[in-house]
């Protein structure tokens, strides 16, 4: 399976300015069809519960995995989400799912389910869970012409160094480029 972390960052390396910011207010059009066009060709995407309360919603022809410590809570909130673990339930496009399955066992669970793509949406925390994992095959990053000062980095303490391999680099616009690596086992 190719579990790859898709992201936009500000030229100075946030992915957002606060942890209540969705990427979709300072980033550019084409940014958002290249996220739309990669992850639904995934078909299931992973993010954190802050993340995806800051979009507030499933979007149409991915399902959502959501990582929560607190899934009634959760499920409260968003009465469609369901638990996901390595036996139940199948996946399904615009379905909501929440876990809190390490990254190895999560992808081990897709991957018996027949997945042979994931797309790691955020935030900070998720991020860096699943390159620490050493789950991740590539990066997807934007680099959108915005200036934060200071703002949430694309990862957090990280225990190692790694390696990456620059595969392409993308316009999008005439301001906007994909930088899509390999990290390097």
């Amino acid at each position: 399976m190719t579990t790859f972390i898709i992201a936009a960052l500000t030229a100075d390396g946030s992915i957002a300015k606060d942890s209540h910011q969705p990427s979709t207010r300072w980033t550019s059009a084409e940014d958002g069809q290249f996220f739309a066009r990669q992850t639904k060709q995934s078909g299931v995407m992973v993010m954190g519960r802050t993340t995806f309360t800051t979009i507030g919603r499933t979007l149409p022809g991915r399902t959502t995995i959501v990582y929560t410590s607190r899934p009634a809570q959760f499920s409260h909130r968003f009465s469609q989400a369901q638990a996901f673990g390595p036996a139940q339930p199948n996946l399904v496009p615009g379905g909501l799912l929440t876990t809190k399955l390490g990254p190895r066992r999560l992808i081990t669970a897709l991957a018996a389910k027949g997945l042979d793509s994931l797309a790691i949406c955020g935030g900070t925390s998720i991020y860096t869970q699943f390159l620490e994992a050493g789950v991740v095959d590539k990066l997807y990053l934007t680099i959108e012409p915005v200036v934060f000062g200071d703002g949430l980095r694309l990862f957090g303490q990280l225990g190692r160094q790694y390696s990456l391999r620059l595969d392409e680099l993308r316009r999008l616009s005439a301001q906007t480029v994909v930088l899509e690596y390999s990290v390097e086992k």
